[in-house]
């Protein structure tokens, strides 16, 4: 998609997904065969349910019938959140994985996995756990320090099964 595209879509989509109180956080749009894809990703500080995603999705719909920002043909329109082992690019995000087990690529070079504990405007407090029956460590990363961030997955976490038990 051509940046002045990418920037026009957003443009107009960006007011209707904060009108209903979520992030636009990205817009990408792929050509399947002789039909386009326009993939819109949302989010907000809580998380979004599938009615949110559902209004979403039809006000974005409409706009876009009104307009000619999808050119001539046919598309389809796709709304979601982002998954699960999402890519950390905003300070938002950041603050909404707090908690989460985050691999961080880091400038000076190697990886780090570590929990967010707590963001502010300059970095981020972690918690690398501890391996082999060693005790975890707290560490500071600043933003500058981070190349890349991606959350991962965790399946089983013995934090979550003490406090249901509790």
């Amino acid at each position: 998609m051509s940046t002045t595209q990418s920037e026009r879509l957003r443009k107009l989509l960006e007011p209707l997904v904060t009108s209903q109180g979520l992030d636009l956080e990205e817009i990408e749009v792929d050509s399947v065969g002789r039909k386009r894809v326009l993939r819109v990703v949302v989010d907000s500080d809580t998380g979004a349910d599938l009615d949110q995603i559902a209004d979403v999705s039809r006000a974005l719909s409409a706009k876009l019938d009104e307009t000619d920002a999808m050119g001539e043909g046919e598309y389809t329109l796709e709304v979601g959140t982002p998954g699960a082992e999402r890519l950390l690019t905003e300070h938002r995000h950041y603050v909404r994985a707090t908690d989460r087990l985050v691999k961080f690529q880091l400038a000076e070079g190697g990886e780090l996995v570590a929990r967010i504990l707590k963001v502010d405007d300059d970095g981020i407090d972690t918690e690398v756990p501890g391996m082999k029956g060693r005790k975890a460590t707290a560490r500071r990363l600043a933003f500058d320090d981070i190349v890349r961030a991606r959350v991962q997955v965790e399946f089983s976490r013995k934090d979550n099964k003490k406090e249901e038990e509790a």
